[in-house]
This record gives C-alpha cells, sequence and structure tokens, in this order.
C-alpha cells in the first residue's frame, strides 16, 4: 500500500501523469517527422550513388553523398542535435522542429546505406531487362528496382526506425520535453527516483514490442504478396 500511495502522489497530483502523456506525443512525433526525413534523403542519396556508379560526369555528386554520410555518421547525435539548436537554428525556440529535422539527417545517413543494400542487391539484369523493353533509368528504378529494394530491407529499416526511436531520448537536451524530460522532471519534482525511471523504461519497452510485432506483420504481407 505505501508503494501504490507513492505511485499516486509521484503521477497523480498536480496530474503529472499528464507531463508524460504529451511527452510520449513529442517522442512519436520527432520519431515519425524524422523517419520520414530519413527515408526520403537515403532513398535520394543512394539512388544518386546508383546512378553516378561508372560516370566520371557525375563523380561530384558521388563525392557529395559520400561527404554527407561521412560527416553525418561521424558525429554522435547529441551533438548534431546541439548543433542544430544552438547554430544552425538559433533563432528558432521551439526544439521539436529542430529536433526532427537533426535525427532525420542523422538518420538519412543510415538509411542510404541500408537502401543503396537494398538496390544493389537486385539483379542487375533487371535494369538491362527493363531498359531493353524501353524503360528509362528513372522509369525501371521507380517500378522495378527500388520496390524490390524496399521489400529487401524492410528489417534493417525497422531496425533503423527502433534505433530512432529510442535515440530520440536526448531530444531534451534542446528544451524538448519528451517522454524522458517529462520523467526527468516528474523525479525532480517528487524526489522518487525509482518510479518515473521504471515507467518510463516500460513505455519504451512497450513502444519497441509494439515496433517489433508491426514490422513482423508487414513482412509477412509482403512475403504473401510475392507468392511465398
Amino acid at each position: 500500500m505505501n508503494w501504490f500511495a507513492k505511485l499516486q502522489e509521484t503521477f497523480l497530483e498536480d496530474n503529472r501523469y499528464m507531463w508524460l502523456v504529451e511527452g510520449l506525443g513529442n517522442t512519436l512525433l520527432i520519431t515519425l517527422g524524422a523517419l520520414i526525413i530519413g527515408v526520403i534523403i537515403g532513398a535520394v542519396i543512394a539512388i544518386t550513388k546508383y546512378f553516378c556508379e561508372g560516370n566520371k560526369k557525375l563523380r561530384i555528386f558521388n563525392w557529395l553523398c559520400d561527404l554527407y554520410t561521412t560527416v553525418i555518421r561521424g558525429i554522435p547525435v547529441t551533438v548534431l542535435l546541439l548543433v542544430f539548436f544552438y547554430i544552425i537554428f538559433v533563432s528558432v525556440k521551439d526544439g521539436v522542429p529542430v529536433a526532427i529535422v537533426a535525427f532525420g539527417i542523422n538518420s538519412g545517413a543510415y538509411m542510404a546505406e541500408l537502401i543503396r543494400s537494398g538496390i544493389n542487391a537486385v539483379d542487375k539484369g533487371q535494369m538491362e531487362a527493363a531498359r531493353s523493353l524501353g524503360l528509362s533509368k528513372g522509369q525501371a528504378m521507380a517500378k522495378i528496382i527500388f520496390p524490390q529494394a524496399i521489400k529487401n530491407i524492410l528489417p534493417a529499416i525497422g531496425n533503423e526506425c527502433i534505433a530512432l526511436l529510442k535515440e530520440t531520448s536526448v531530444a531534451g537536451y534542446v528544451a524538448v520535453v519528451d517522454i524522458t524530460k517529462a520523467a526527468t522532471n516528474i523525479r525532480n519534482k517528487t524526489f522518487d527516483a525509482v518510479n518515473p525511471i521504471l515507467l518510463l523504461a516500460l513505455v519504451y519497452l512497450v513502444m519497441v514490442v509494439a515496433m517489433t510485432r508491426l514490422l513482423a506483420v508487414l513482412e509477412r504481407r509482403l512475403r504473401r504478396s510475392d507468392g511465398k
């Protein structure tokens, strides 16, 4: 009963549980927004590098893509977040959109390599066959190569999404009240160092398990669509 009373005191007084609800909303918003940006950037870079192979005229684009992935993957995500908030978007007071952009750009560097590996895994003969049917390289990529690549790397993209969700726990460094920051605020307000942290861990565990199950469902549906 003492433990139950402590829970009530920690989360119900002053409606502190709403801090967690609002923080969870920001966490999911940042994760979804960053994932969309990451997939778009990753796809653009992967496709650009694919078309740059063996084409000396496009070497500059290939070099720019390599520079982007090298720089972004070489900087810790926390440091990158601080750079965006305190240097690049210093005039922006709301940390949520800054966090979305920062995490999205960071994710894009990893998505690029995942998508590129998926594209390279598709039999090169399919591009040649598509070209022989009168399709341009762009059409062949959009209609034949890229859809197969996404199917091949869906599990890897799912893992990147899970990693991205957990990475957003550092968003509190730039005045974003995500669920981790909300739990920290409750801990500081109530001096209860146990229950907010345990609840936070439980929430993340539930979200990761749910995402893992959803990914498994998507994989099964893709296998059925392929007739496997």
